[in-house]
């Protein structure tokens, strides 16, 4: 079966943050949005039948989740990502930054101190610190192009005070799949301190092809211990606006604390048709999810090529993973705020400036390729153009 993800859709006046709220975010609506993680692409016709079918059904009132919904998702971790995950580890959250705040409740307490790694999703810091809990930067290290763990800084940072680390993994907005060496030593100085990874797998499917994505929590029993998961089919299957995400937790006592917290806050229903699209997502979604990778690694490689042949002040970080692409525009010269006003005022392109992500984001660009290739191509001549005009 094909799917054209070339086909233009209108999104504009649908209430999309994306398009709808380009004036506030970047100041004027003359941009080509490339900035917040949902795509262009349909939501998948067979989640929107799914979708359909229950609204055949006049009655929209309070309901539980079936096993359903836990079979889909153990099912697609084992038979795409090789790893082995219970019914019962699998707990319901809103989404995935609700789902690290209630970790930062359920598992620390003031003055604890959680780690993260920026260039990191801005989130991360918010979950730390919005809670009183001490903010630890472990900036990852980046050398010729290559994004890496800072392993010697990681550990001179731990101290009796430190409880948690949250991973972003695949990381975004750096694009990396981890490797299982990678992962692995990150664990084994968590084992060795006694540190709860949270680790935010919601890109763990946008692995693009010739990369592999590695559970964190299926390395090993011990470490799976240790290891609370996030997980959700909004950035694989374009569902964000359903606000449905899991939490795999193998460790009974994590578990039971972190379902305390969503008790606490009955936030634990979720929605009937968020539900119904993610079994539908986790059941059938597997050749869709191919075809959109090749699709996705096409448009990488169109980035790549015209910057290479036409802008080489702008240097991409090739990802791995997700469907950002994280510039390297230092050449240019500019500060984050010049930065960004270029390319939205000079360019027509509204993409994340890097600061935003944190120490190591400085003079960088994120740009979301999850759209029509047209879309791309009109990006990049209008960055071309802006540029030509500095030189």
């Amino acid at each position: 079966m094909s799917w054209n993800f070339d086909e233009k859709i209108a999104r504009e006046g649908t209430n999309c943050l994306k398009y709808d709220l380009r004036k506030e975010v970047f100041g004027t609506e003359n941009v080509i949005p490339m900035w917040v993680a949902d795509m262009d692409f349909k939501t998948p016709d067979f989640i929107m039948r799914a979708l359909h079918k229950r609204l055949e059904h006049e009655v929209m009132g309070y309901t539980v989740r079936p096993p359903e919904y836990s079979h889909s998702i153990t099912r697609w971790m084992l038979k795409k990502h090789k790893w082995h995950v219970e019914d019962e580890w699998v707990c319901f959250s809103p989404g995935i930054v609700p789902a690290m705040n209630l970790c930062t409740l359920a598992f620390t307490r003031p003055p604890d101190s959680i780690i993260i790694q920026p260039p990191v999703y801005t989130p991360f810091f918010s979950a730390v610190e919005g809670h009183g809990r001490n903010l630890v930067l472990n900036p990852l290290l980046e050398k010729d192009g290559k994004w890496t763990m800072d392993f010697d800084s990681l550990n001179n940072l731990i101290s009796e005070n430190t409880k948690m680390i949250i991973v972003s993994n695949p990381h975004n907005p750096v694009g990396r799949a981890w490797s299982e060496a990678e992962l692995r030593k990150l664990a084994d100085i968590c084992l060795k301190n006694n540190i709860i990874i949270l680790s935010d797998e919601i890109h763990c499917d946008l692995v693009l092809p010739g990369y592999s994505h590695t559970p964190v929590a299926g390395l090993s029993e011990e470490i799976a211990a240790i290891t609370v998961t996030c997980l959700a089919p909004s950035k694989t299957f374009n569902l964000a606006g359903l606000s449905t995400s899991s939490v795999i937790i193998s460790n009974p006592v994590l578990r039971k604390s972190f379902n305390k917290q969503i008790g606490h806050l009955h936030i634990g229903n979720g929605n009937i048709f968020g539900m119904i699209a993610s079994v539908s997502a986790y059941s059938e979604g597997r050749e869709w999810l191919d075809a959109l990778l090749v699709y996705l690694k096409d448009n990488v490689d169109y980035v790549r090529n015209y910057l290479s042949e036409n802008i080489p002040e702008i240097i991409p970080v090739i990802p791995e993973a997700t469907y950002m692409i994280w510039l390297d525009c230092r050449r240019l010269g500019m500060p984050g705020k010049e930065l960004q006003d270029f390319f939205v005022n000079k360019a027509g392109v509204g993409m994340n400036e890097g600061s935003t992500f944190g120490p190591g984001g400085e003079g960088f660009m994120r740009m979301n390729l999850a759209t029509q290739r047209q879309k791309v191509r009109t990006a990049m001549e209008q960055i071309d153009r802006a540029v030509t005009s500095l030189r």
